[in-house]
């Protein structure tokens, strides 16, 4: 109910003070779970992704996001649940399984963190394996503008153009393992931006 009420108000807030552009919708399944895999330039794309997204999605965050008990009921109502990042956590890894067996869409990041300098990190096989065992498209999302609207050490939101594009789904292929196919799944993205100048622009 919530995110039904916030979404379109985070949309027209997204357009109006981002300019947000968004193309590629398209290619996010309308039905069924889908894992949507990003770059990750600042703390603000998670929330374009989920705005610019036709589909609601469910992320991963910070374990101590989750402290606060009215924050942590407020983020989780808009689909987020705890990840520990400091070893592997098996208990998220089977949540986010049961949330793309359920029929929902999965923000993954491949880089595992921000990458304040592009694409120029290693994938986590992380994503391999979880796209591998729930056998579903993985949409990738180039983001672009975030780093500038909400660069690393911020205090305040700036103003200025943000684009998503979504590219085609892709699959496992046989040959893939799981840190060959997070490799595919990021260049796949890095390649969605190298195809639209005006991101990387930005």
């Amino acid at each position: 109910m919530l995110y039904k009420i916030l979404k379109p108000l985070a949309v027209m807030l997204a357009k109006f003070f981002f300019r947000l552009e968004v193309k590629g919708g398209e290619n996010v399944p309308r039905q069924g779970g889908f894992i949507l895999a990003s770059n990750h330039l600042s703390y603000l794309d998670p929330v374009i992704l989920g705005v610019a997204s036709p589909r609601k999605l469910n992320f991963m965050a910070r374990h101590d996001l989750f402290a606060i008990p009215v924050f942590s009921s407020f983020i989780r109502s808009l689909g987020a649940f705890p990840l520990r990042r400091d070893f592997a956590d098996i208990a998220s890894i089977k949540e986010a399984l049961r949330r793309l067996r359920q029929a929902w869409g999965l923000v993954l990041f491949p880089e595992g963190s921000r990458a304040f300098d592009g694409l120029e990190r290693k994938a986590e096989p992380g994503i391999g394996f979880i796209a591998a065992k729930s056998d579903v498209p993985v949409v990738p999302a180039y983001i672009s503008g975030t780093q500038k609207a909400l660069p690393r050490h911020a205090r305040f939101i700036r103003l200025t153009k943000i684009r998503v594009y979504f590219g085609k789904p892709i699959y496992p292929e046989g040959s893939d393992n799981y840190e060959g196919f997070a490799s595919r799944i990021l260049q796949e993205i890095k390649r969605l931006g190298e195809m639209n100048p005006a991101l990387l622009a930005i």
